[in-house]
């Protein structure tokens, strides 16, 4: 052994050996063991011990009557005779503590657990995670069979169930995902997966967005998605679709195209993980649309010993709700290699963009994505001269006259087709009386459009070409 050594995950130095120590053989155990080695100073050069033989038999004594484990001590010697010792601790297969606390070694640091974290530990080391635990007072009658329904469908398409699942009744099917217990009680995965009431189960497992101008004080509109989670990601790409982002047409030959503006593939991928790695005991996902970016934020810290640049390297899928992410996985809505980011990474150098930005946040998981698209399309119509509004989205016809209360209208019923007359009557301080003849007078110049009934229908913004000149 060479005279001169480094500290890793797995290497600890001390010069001597101190029961504080006890800490980091607790780490060693509670991660992936490691090696503490005594006589040894921070620089990796051996120093040795003058106690070493005492120590070989204090130390392994110490350890099993406070830690309850048992690990190796060796003697060894270096090259010019010092001797120095080499605590040899394994990993445990159980949470270890040391006087009452648990300690985790991650990279080169020892981490005192707590909060969350130690939870999440806990059930780690016991090998379940939160979403396995049942829920005595559920019921077969609280599953929405169109929700299993469409699970079975894409499960089976993908190739990741046998197609005589689809003829089985919904306790069968929840008895074969192993979504129930022995005793027949029904996983809170299972609820929440194809729950009727997803919020009786976890109050925060909605989904929120909220479009918003160029600050959070400046909020046009929100929804609230509270769906079975397997309906989730299709129910937030047809909201963004619908009021939130623009899909620049461009003809491909003669078929017209209408991608999303930021990549759909990359965007569902981070919507997924977003849903399959939250903390569902914390606050509901939020995803802020601002007039530049994107922001999403999901409660839940990374998987201990993980970081922003492990995600992005080659690494094990770590899922904080494993049925959850089986359910998805066999929907063939993600793959379990930890392939996730090179996903989202592919997509957005397709559409050549730049890679969206992952920090690790107020306890959480931040994504930001930058709207390059819309913005570009924004300058382009502000420098054609015409006067177009920099919150109001593209083809948004305002070279009309019109005063500023109805460029208002005009600009929330961009952000949402389906908002109703008390919503706008709510947002611009007005009654309902002074809404309704702003919206006859829109009508009248062309500018929007009612489609469908009052109570299903929604408004359409008629294209510019369309749309009376100023005079």
């Amino acid at each position: 052994m060479s005279t001169k050594m480094i500290e890793t995950q797995t290497i600890e130095f001390k010069q001597v050996w101190n029961d504080e120590y006890l800490k980091w053989v607790c780490g060693f155990a509670n991660a992936q063991g490691g090696f503490l080695y005594i006589g040894i100073n921070d620089d990796g050069e051996v120093v040795g011990v003058a106690n070493a033989r005492k120590l070989m038999e204090d130390i392994p004594n110490t350890i099993h009557n406070i830690l309850g484990i048992v690990v190796g001590v060796d003697l060894l010697h270096s090259s010019d005779g010092k001797e120095y010792l080499c605590i040899n601790v394994p990993l445990s297969n159980v949470p270890v503590a040391c006087r009452g606390k648990y300690y985790y070694r991650s990279g080169t640091t020892n981490q005192e657990l707590s909060g969350l974290t130690l939870n999440d530990f806990l059930l780690r080391k016991m090998n379940i995670t939160w979403d396995m635990g049942t829920i005595p007072t559920a019921t077969f009658d609280d599953i929405d069979g169109d929700a299993l329904s469409f699970f079975l469908r894409t499960a089976i398409n993908a190739r990741r169930l046998p197609a005589d699942c689809a003829t089985m009744t919904k306790e069968q099917v929840l008895r074969h995902l192993h979504l129930t217990s022995d005793d027949g009680l029904i996983t809170r995965a299972a609820l929440l997966l194809f729950g009727k009431d997803i919020k009786r189960w976890s109050i925060t497992a909605d989904f929120r967005i909220g479009r918003f101008g160029n600050s959070l004080s400046d909020l046009i509109t929100q929804d609230d998605i509270a769906c079975p989670l397997i309906l989730m990601p299709d129910r937030i790409i047809e909201t963004l679709r619908s009021k939130y982002l623009t899909s620049p047409i461009h003809y491909e030959g003669l078929l017209r195209m209408e991608p999303l503006e930021i990549p759909e593939d990359g965007l569902r991928e981070i919507i997924c993980n977003a849903i399959i790695h939250r903390d569902y005991c914390g606050v509901f996902t939020q995803m802020k649309v601002f007039n530049d970016r994107i922001v999403l934020w999901n409660d839940g810290p990374l998987p201990m010993g993980y970081t922003v640049e492990t995600l992005m390297g080659d690494h094990e899928s770590r899922p904080r709700n494993r049925y959850i992410a089986e359910m998805f996985y066999r929907a063939g809505f993600i793959e379990n290699w930890g392939r996730g980011y090179d996903k989202i990474r592919n997509s957005f150098v397709s559409a050549k963009l730049n890679m969206p930005s992952f920090e690790s946040e107020r306890g959480g998981f931040l994504v930001t994505i930058l709207r390059e698209k819309y913005v570009a399309n924004e300058a382009k119509i502000d420098n054609s001269g015409q006067n177009v509004p920099v919150n109001v989205p593209v083809n948004v016809p305002v070279n009309v006259p019109v005063n500023d209360r109805q460029k208002q209208i005009i600009n929330l019923i961009t952000a949402n087709s389906y908002i109703t007359v008390l919503q706008l009557s709510k947002e611009l301080g007005v009654n309902e009386k002074t809404i309704k003849r702003d919206l006859h007078l829109l009508k009248q110049k062309n500018i929007i459009e009612r489609i469908g009934a009052d109570k299903n229908g929604h408004w359409k913004i008629i294209s510019p070409e369309n749309t009376p000149k100023t005079t």
